[in-house]
């Protein structure tokens, strides 16, 4: 009896990877995929020589295809260190494509662990998933820094149409130091509580916002103010008919809190908590290599699917040898499932 294979009516676009995950990444499209779906792939090599040799241009296009056709399913790549640009003979030590592709998306991370009946929990008290968000622009990850040489004032100054505001930050007097420059969006901040508010509403789950407000009391604050404006406009009515709420927290007391908790809930996170909090709650639950991620954008219907793990150079090392190797691709398969599953909706 001849099988007939699931028709997809749209594009998909597909990023490659690197090492160990571009090997098995072949492996799972042509046993898991090609055979049983019928689909247009609209495919971008964002493996590091293939970057360097269009000059990291091949990233800006696969994130532009992704604005285009909604879908995307993304390999584990390389950022590129000191060690890498020798390694690969580089010309430039090129951007984290991720942070390319986010910042160019403008979306929410959300990552959620794949739950194994016999995969053991370091946290065994963890009997529900917990879905963290991670806001996916700006803050560190945007941010400009210098080291200072010598003795000087370090000032801060924004150049409006209507104000001009300088603020000094610090005095420096001694040999110098380092200096770092952040920002965000309310147009951002905006988007990602809306992404926020929408999957904890889908998921029937509570949802805790974690700052350090009372340090950043402006800038954290900001996202503290956003995220009540959004509830209380939109989401607060829809909240409370499905017996579920939204909550600010410190992170320090929300770390304390998901440690003790039974999860079940969405934790929106900024920038850089989330990607510290995202390892924290995937080794929790059993493996890195058993957690899905998915980049959801402020359109609601174009989405990033990846694996939240790296590309696993230490198995690909003994692959280059001809030696036999034995990788978790789980969460490879998942972000092929993951992306195909919004492409069908």
């Amino acid at each position: 009896m001849a099988f007939n294979k699931i028709q997809v009516a749209n594009p998909v676009v597909e990023m490659d990877g690197d090492e160990m995950t571009r090997v098995f990444w072949k492996s799972i499209k042509d046993k898991l995929i090609f055979p049983f779906v019928d689909l247009d792939i609209k495919y971008f090599d964002l493996g590091l020589p293939y970057r360097d040799e269009t000059d990291d241009k091949v990233t800006v296009e696969a994130a532009e295809a992704t604005l285009k056709y909604n879908v995307a399913i993304k390999c584990a790549t390389i950022t590129p260190d000191e060690a890498r640009v020798k390694e690969f003979g580089l010309k430039a030590m090129w951007k984290s494509p991720n942070g390319t592709i986010r910042n160019i998306l403008n979306g929410t991370v959300f990552r959620e662990p794949i739950i194994c009946k016999n995969i053991p929990r370091l946290v065994p008290g963890w009997t529900k998933p917990i879905c963290i968000g991670r806001h996916a622009f700006g803050d560190q990850y945007r941010a400009t820094d210098a080291v200072i040489k010598g003795p000087g004032k370090l000032k801060l100054v924004f150049e409006g149409k209507e104000e001009q505001v300088e603020l000094e930050v610090f005095n420096f007097t001694g040999a110098g130091g380092v200096a770092l420059s952040m920002y965000n969006t309310d147009e951002s901040i905006h988007a990602f509580a809306e992404a926020s508010m929408a999957t904890a509403y889908e998921k029937k789950w509570p949802l805790y916002l974690s700052t350090k407000n009372t340090i950043l009391k402006k800038y954290d604050g900001r996202f503290k103010d956003i995220f009540q404006e959004v509830y209380e406009a939109g989401w607060k009515t829809k909240f409370e008919a499905a017996g579920i709420w939204y909550e600010h927290r410190l992170i320090d007391d929300m770390v304390a809190y998901a440690l003790k908790s039974e999860g079940g809930y969405v934790w929106a996170c900024k920038n850089y908590d989330g990607d510290v909090q995202s390892d924290f709650l995937a080794q929790g639950f059993g493996s890195l290599g058993l957690m899905t991620s998915v980049l959801v954008c402020p359109d609601g219907k174009t989405i990033e699917a990846e694996a939240a793990h790296g590309t696993v150079t230490r198995h690909y090392r003994v692959h280059q040898k001809g030696g036999e190797t034995s990788t978790n691709s789980i969460a490879s398969i998942f972000a092929w499932t993951r992306g195909l599953a919004h492409r069908f909706v």
